[in-house]
């Protein structure tokens, strides 16, 4: 699309529609930056822009005298689509993109694209790392928090972009094409937006839309959702498997990682070569071993790559040991799946920081991954109460509740002992208390550190 004197309205001041904005506009287009929350300073929006040329910021209501003149409308992550205004836009037969679809339009190179409802930010990173030690020109976008739009002024046409997309990116997409995507699994999460667990699969799914037949599609082979979807597909299929040998695809025997192409087999390397901890971290590498097979990376370079990568800020990271206890950011378990996952990884006693805001997750599974690892249970936030209750509707009573993350922190310190982790894991996301999981991760280890 040509955007040239084009009235495009960007909803959202995060930096996903600050990021949307600043690109229309060296595109020559009219851009109305628009928030509901009328409580938001212009000026602090402003200090955000580079550069205000064509950049209107419109607070509250948007008036129809607005809406009547737009071409396109760019609807940050964080925005409903069912919103009223963005209902009202659409009734006017306004075109309704996300931010990725946008910076897609004006991409150059090839794209990779990562879903699923856990390990896209480890499986985002490693692939961007493998990616960036074989071709020249590598961006890692999206979800994993740098704005795709930021950067798209400087890819050229042998660009890789790696892009990390989540449901919420995935709606408003429309010509998206990713030349490899993968889907590493789907468990019910965010369910408040999507209303229904099939509407939340199709989202997912859609990652695969406008896919080609030469181009690839990456699963897991344990996921029998995506197990039977690989089957509907007309693109070239990669499974991964952290459970089955596969007669084709990326598989774990024993303590090794291979690959069979269908012709020959490659051991890629142990996992207990890796610096990753946990099955689901070797299902994060597998899956990014197949998109790096499928953009022809040597097996070298990938081998090399996957045992060097250590876990990525706030996914089971861990942060140091103190008298003998250590203390692990898991913030980005921002549901009872991910949680699980972070459980699974600690091979040690572990007291258990969790709680938040309820995005009406179920937390039965979560208590019951416990597997007498965990020593107490420290709640915060808005679903403490209720993961209390099916806590001890599971038989678990060691349930301690805390008013902050602070406090949390310093109950878990007291409770340990030596040999013992923490692990903040909260299963539930951090608004309410944080602005994001990132912010709840950084807080919690800068309490550790004044411990």
């Amino acid at each position: 699309m040509e955007f040239t004197k084009r009235n495009v309205c960007v909803i959202g001041t995060g930096i996903s529609g600050i990021g949307a904005a600043e690109l229309l506009s060296k595109r020559g287009a009219s851009v109305i930056l628009y928030d509901g929350d009328d409580k938001l300073s212009k000026e602090q929006i402003e200090e955000k822009l580079t550069d205000l040329n064509n950049i209107k910021i419109v607070l509250g209501e948007l008036p129809n005298k607005i809406i009547n003149t737009l071409d396109l409308t760019v609807v940050s992550p964080g925005v409903p689509i069912d919103q009223p205004v963005v209902e009202q836009i659409k009734k006017a037969g306004v075109k309704i993109w996300g931010e990725v679809e946008l910076a897609y339009s004006v991409t150059k190179g090839s794209v990779i694209a990562i879903t699923g409802t856990n390990g896209k930010t480890t499986t985002t990173a490693l692939t961007g790392e493998i990616m960036k030690n074989y071709f020249d020109s590598v961006f890692v976008v999206g979800n994993i928090g740098i704005p795709y739009t930021s950067v798209v002024d400087e890819m050229n046409d042998t660009s890789v972009t790696v892009a990390e997309i989540s449901s919420f990116q995935l709606e408003t997409i429309e010509n998206f094409r990713p030349v490899a995507s993968a889907i590493l699994n789907i468990t019910p999460d965010h369910l408040n937006r999507h209303k229904s667990m099939d509407q939340y699969i199709a989202v997912k799914e859609s990652i695969t839309s406008n896919q080609l037949i030469h181009d690839t599609c990456v699963l897991n082979y344990e996921d029998e959702i995506l197990r039977e979807f690989g089957k509907t597909l007309n693109t070239n299929v990669i499974y991964f498997s952290s459970i089955n040998k596969l007669k084709k695809g990326i598989y774990i025997d024993e303590e090794n990682i291979v690959y069979n192409s269908g012709k020959n087999i490659e051991i890629i390397c142990k996992t207990t070569e890796l610096k990753l901890l946990g099955r689901h971290n070797h299902e994060n590498v597998m899956a990014a071993i197949a998109l790096s097979i499928s953009m022809k990376v040597p097996l070298k370079v990938i081998r090399d790559t996957v045992m060097s990568f250590k876990a990525v800020e706030h996914r089971i990271e861990f942060v140091m040991e103190k008298s003998g206890v250590a203390y692990y950011n898991d913030s980005k378990g921002t549901n009872p799946d991910a949680a699980i996952k972070g459980i699974q990884a600690m091979n040690r006693p572990t007291i258990l920081i969790g709680g938040g805001y309820d995005k009406k997750s179920e937390y039965d599974e979560w208590i019951n991954s416990f597997d007498g690892k965990v020593k107490y249970l420290v709640l915060i936030g808005e679903t403490k109460q209720q993961i209390a209750k099916t806590a001890r509707e599971c038989g678990y009573h060691n349930i301690i509740f805390a008013e902050t993350l602070q406090e949390a922190v310093k109950i878990s310190a007291l409770k340990a002992s030596t040999g013992d982790a923490v692990l903040l894991s909260p299963a539930c996301a951090s608004w309410g208390m944080f602005k994001n999981y990132e912010e709840r991760g950084r807080m919690f280890k800068e309490y550790v550190h004044k411990l």
